[in-house]
């Protein structure tokens, strides 16, 4: 690429029927002002490019790291979801064997209750049973002496 300097140190061989030296170097005085003035505009616009595209760089990086980290915080999300899914279903489970054995114990209880009622039944049936033998013995014997008498 030719640079601002180059064109103000070009020099040109002179001949006898040239071009009129002081025009051609106003000329080339002109196109050195214009095209350093491109040359200047064209690096600060490179230079602004590159600046754009680090940006932009940074920009993918930080959205990379955005994506990423949203897709552990939604794998996070379900791992929770699940385990808590799963100790819900567990302590469901826990709570249904344990009110089995409650009701399970309760219904032992009721039975050992209902034994021990019809037994303490048939111990007052053979009490009331014996007494009453008891007290028609005792009258047969109060009959017998009166009788005596």
């Amino acid at each position: 690429m030719i640079t601002p300097l180059d064109i103000q140190n070009k020099e040109f061989k002179k001949s006898m029927r040239g071009y009129k030296e002081s025009e051609v170097d106003e000329f080339l005085d002109e196109i050195i002002n214009d095209y350093e003035k491109l040359y200047k505009d064209n690096k600060e616009l490179n230079d602004k490019i590159e600046m754009v595209q680090e940006q932009i760089k940074k920009y993918e990086t930080i959205e990379k790291t955005l994506r990423d980290t949203l897709v552990v915080a939604q794998s996070t999300a379900e791992d929770v979801g699940s385990n808590a899914r799963k100790q819900a279903e567990i302590i469901i489970q826990e709570a249904e064997a344990k009110a089995k054995n409650i009701i399970g114990e309760a219904n032992n209880e009721v039975l050992n209750i209902n034994k021990e009622y019809e037994q303490a039944k048939q111990q007052l049936n053979i009490f009331k049973t014996r007494f009453k033998t008891l007290l028609e013995s005792q009258l047969e014997t109060m009959e017998k002496i009166t009788e005596e008498i």
